[in-house]
């Protein structure tokens, strides 16, 4: 009977799902409306969305509703396997609380050109509490009128049962020495019986918790007593890339860094990145960045207060919370130089502030007139990280890349996640034992 029941409740979730359109298992904005996603530690605001299955902190999704109005948003919650497809268990099997849940922690907008509301979603809740560790898939929606779907985005729930040690070695291809970061590690796994580490582990890499170039699928190369170790030639391996490019929004009263003008107009107010130019045959230089990330404020919130989030306090938290209210948006316009177009490649403004996407609106135009490419896109008071990337004008595959225009250099600073995944023979779900975060220059 028990059996029955989860079939039924699992026929009934297949068939909620099957009727959201266009839903995708990845982090996406389906509506204009919505700005400035974040989703992190709380109190961590530059944190990837990862949380151990009882730790103390939950995660805090946050949005900007342009509308401006009062919505009813709701969210549900869907576990995935390792490939990001909905996974075999019901509901019920891996939290518990409530199916779907409104969205009732929102605020409007104050002292700014540009309205807008402000919602938020912390995970767990008095509402939902998880069960099971694995991947995660927040779907939120708008219910005014036809319910459709307004975000989505990845989460990762794990349980703390091996560890993992990293370690940056030379990369073996010759070729890539200079240009590229490679890993080894290894996993001890005494707390946790394996039958078969190399049939039931696998292991996720992912850069500066990017998922489009994430490292994926891998089993151990070696097995140990209560050891694995992921040890390839040439496979786990990264360019490298350079420090991010990045400029100062939150001031709109004077010109802050890389920012080349600020002009209120009726139309919002205007903003010049200062022009950039490529610099994949320029050396490197050594500055501490966000890792592409963005971090919203105005200038009553202090630099250090985005770089240090692990000291973060609660004043710090509610002041940080002002100045996202008081945040303004305005539209900025990025312009790369160069004397002639790439006719075999297009060129995106790139970074968490396009989601780590290829969107259409991050897309660049060439201008005959200023000899290089543009666009303008509307972003929130902040600082910012940001980058350059190609992809091909032919082919159904498109890849980010940034070497083209950023190059790569191999002591470039960047953040690393491993995620382990286990399923031993039988199980129905991937469980995440274990996770390290850890940087190139450790």
């Amino acid at each position: 009977m028990k059996n029955l029941l989860l079939l039924s409740l699992l026929f009934i979730t297949n068939l909620s799902y099957s009727q959201d359109e266009g839903l995708r298992f990845y982090d996406y904005s389906y509506k204009p409306n919505i700005k400035t996603v974040q989703f992190h530690i709380e109190g961590r605001f530059t944190s990837y969305p990862i949380m151990d299955l009882k730790a103390s902190k939950p995660l805090v999704l946050s949005f900007d509703d342009l509308d401006a109005d009062a919505k009813n948003y709701t969210y549900a919650i869907v576990h995935c396997n390792m490939y990001w497809e909905q996974s075999n268990l019901a509901e019920m099997e891996y939290m518990d609380g409530f199916m779907e849940n409104q969205v009732n922690d929102y605020d409007y907008s104050y002292t700014t050109t540009r309205p807008f509301t402000n919602y938020r979603i912390y995970l767990p809740n008095n509402n939902l509490t998880f069960r099971k560790s694995g991947n995660y898939l927040i779907k939120v929606y708008d219910n005014q009128g036809k319910k459709t779907l307004a975000l989505t985005r990845r989460f990762v729930i794990t349980e703390s049962l091996v560890r993992i040690s990293p370690q940056f070695v030379r990369p073996s291809n010759v070729s890539k020495t200079r240009t590229h970061q490679e890993i080894d590690f290894a996993v001890n796994h005494e707390n946790i019986n394996l039958k078969s580490p190399q049939q039931e582990l696998r292991a996720t890499i992912l850069q500066n918790g990017r998922w489009d170039n994430a490292i994926t699928n891998m089993s151990p190369l070696l097995t140990r007593i209560n050891e694995v170790v992921f040890d390839y030639q040439d496979k786990i391996v990264f360019p490298a890339g350079k420090e991010f490019r990045f400029f100062d929004l939150r001031n709109l009263n004077y010109r802050s860094m890389n920012i080349a003008s600020i002009e209120p107009t009726d139309n919002g107010i205007e903003v010049a990145v200062a022009k950039d130019k490529k610099r994949s045959e320029m050396v490197y230089l050594q500055y501490t960045d966000l890792n592409g990330n963005f971090v919203i404020g105005n200038q009553d919130v202090r630099v250090s207060q985005f770089l240090e989030d692990s000291a973060a306090t609660q004043v710090a938290k509610k002041v940080f919370f002002g100045s996202t209210l008081s945040s303004d948006y305005a539209n900025v316009l990025f312009s790369l130089y160069n004397p002639e177009p790439f006719y075999d490649d297009e060129v995106y403004l790139f970074g968490a502030l396009s989601e780590w996407q290829l969107k259409p609106e991050f897309k660049m135009q060439y201008n005959t007139a200023v000899n290089g490419y543009v666009v303008k896109v509307q972003l929130k008071q902040g600082y910012y990280d940001y980058a350059y990337a190609t992809v091909p004008r032919t082919g159904k595959v498109k890849t980010a890349n940034m070497s083209t225009i950023e190059g790569d250099a191999q002591e470039t600073e960047n953040t690393y996640t491993i995620l382990i995944y286990f399923r031993p023979f039988g199980e129905r779900y991937d469980r995440v034992i274990g996770t390290a975060t850890f940087t190139s220059n450790q």
